[in-house]
């Protein structure tokens, strides 16, 4: 029975993690999810050190690629 509630625990967190990393933030969300200024984040996409999409013509960030900027 404790082996079948961990699985399913696990498998939770997996789903969940998903779902979160493939979630979109604009700029002002980034700042805040970092707590890294909006210049900062500007300068990195400059760089090509962050991912950013732009086709709705605003910033738009994946959690996942911020996660990973900010992991180096």
């Amino acid at each position: 029975m404790e082996i079948r509630v961990i699985e399913l625990l696990t498998e939770l967190k997996s789903l969940i993690q998903g779902k979160i990393s493939n979630r979109w933030m604009c700029i002002r969300e980034v700042s805040d999810y970092t707590s890294v200024s909006e210049s900062t984040i500007r300068r990195a996409i400059h760089r090509g050190e962050l991912k950013v999409s732009n086709a709705t013509g605003k910033l738009l960030f994946k959690v996942s690629d911020v996660d990973r900027w900010l992991n180096g």
